[in-house]
This record gives C-alpha cells, structure tokens and sequence, in this order.
C-alpha cells in the first residue's frame, strides 16, 4: 500500500492566534483522523506528519493551550506551516 493511501491513525489539530499558546482544536482516530485531514484539506490547511508529537498531543484535552515543554515541536510545526503558506511572522511593533 502507498504512503498516500495508508490509513490515518491519528490526528491532531492546533490553532494558533499569534497572541496565546496554540491550542488543540481536535483531535481523533482512523475514521475520525481521516475527516480532520478532509476538512484541512478543503480548507488549505497545511498537513504535517508528525506521529510522534501528534500521540503526545493527543493527550491535551480540547481547546486547551499547549504546555510549555512542547513550545519548540509545535513552533516548528507552525514555522512550516507559515513558509508553506507563503506567510511570514510580523517584526515587534509594526502591527
């Protein structure tokens, strides 16, 4: 079987404001995996695999914010998401 056709375990989704940590906003297995990625997908959200910290993920309760120990995974995360699309992070003070 293809790495594109391989069932999802599982899948964590993170929002981030700019403002406050991010926060996981869903989270779910096989079938339910499959329809967050469907939905980020028809949205243009960018997809990264990371089964390792999406597990560690999984255990945060919805809505709340990521602690602190996992701030460099997540900010790399975000980082990729942004060069994806196209965005860059805003200089202090030029809001």
């Amino acid at each position: 079987m293809s790495q594109r056709n391989k069932p999802v375990a599982l899948a964590v989704a993170l929002e981030y404001d700019g403002d406050s940590a991010p926060r996981v906003t869903a989270k779910g297995r096989d079938a339910l995996a499959e329809k967050i990625l469907q939905v980020a997908r028809k949205h243009g959200i960018p997809i990264q695999e990371n089964q390792p910290l999406a597990s560690i993920l999984a255990n945060i309760e919805l809505g709340e914010e990521i602690p602190e120990s996992l701030y460099l995974a997540v900010a790399q995360v975000i980082a990729f998401a942004y060069y994806l699309s196209g965005k860059v992070p805003e200089e202090p003070g030029t809001e």
